[in-house]
């Protein structure tokens, strides 16, 4: 009884911390991801949004298309402004103890790729939790800037 209720608990965590935020929407910049609302709180570095659906993505942003779900927005930055730090998955899973090449979980996608760029101010709490077995890195992104 013991292993049949342990099972269940496995994967209803696994479950729950697997779902698909259906709120966050994402965005790509220079290569790198973020989050609409990140792009949206910084509209004087923003030359132009363009938002697609995921069965009409371009060529560029193909390989982003498991985050598509919802949509996904390429965002330019205007001239001279600089950019927002950003870091590769790879990087994060080093800091917290994991192999570089652990998927990664943001908001309930998987991200395999650990060479993906994420901007670092889209990161409100990561937590290591067990996923299909193994030690992952769950990030939860910011739903409100405040400046």
């Amino acid at each position: 009884m013991k292993k049949i209720l342990y099972s269940l608990l496995m994967f209803a965590s696994v479950t729950i911390f697997a779902q698909k935020n259906p709120n966050v929407k994402f965005a790509v910049c220079n290569d790198a991801v973020g989050t609409v609302n990140l792009f949206n709180a910084r509209k004087a570095m923003v030359q132009s949004t363009t938002p697609y659906k995921a069965t009409a993505l371009p060529a560029n942003l193909k390989k982003f298309s498991y985050l598509a779900q919802n949509g996904l927005t390429e965002v330019k930055y205007k001239k001279d402004v600089g950019t927002l730090d950003w870091m590769t998955l790879s990087n994060y899973n080093t800091q917290y103890g994991l192999p570089e090449t652990n998927p990664v979980i943001i908001e309930g996608y998987e991200f395999n790729d650990s060479t993906t760029k994420i901007y670092a101010d889209i990161i409100d709490k990561i937590e290591v939790n067990d996923f299909n077995g193994k030690k992952t890195l769950f990030i939860t992104t910011v739903q409100k800037y405040q400046y």
